[in-house]
């Protein structure tokens, strides 16, 4: 894993409500949730981005009006190669 330092403007992070303790990842998170939304990665490839949990993940999409399961096809097969990488 490649680590990037990022400075954000403290009410960037205040505005956006992430947790002080843990900016990076609530910024990854986000990050993803932007790419998965914009159709660019599939909702189980944004959860593996961020390192959170699939249902994790779906609840995170949905609580900020992202609706988890609106993916196509293509998205599907994603998500199916995905899950194969996961399973031992």
């Amino acid at each position: 894993m490649i680590a990037v330092n990022l400075e954000l403007p403290a009410d960037l992070v205040s505005a956006a409500k992430l947790d002080q303790g843990n900016v990076s990842h609530e910024a990854a998170k986000l990050i993803a949730l932007e790419l998965f939304r914009e159709g660019t990665v599939s909702l189980g490839r944004a959860a593996e981005l961020c390192d959170t949990p699939l249902a994790a993940f779906m609840d995170f999409a949905a609580a900020h009006g992202v609706p988890p399961l609106n993916y196509g096809m293509e998205q599907l097969e994603e998500d199916r190669r995905t899950l194969g990488k996961l399973r031992p």
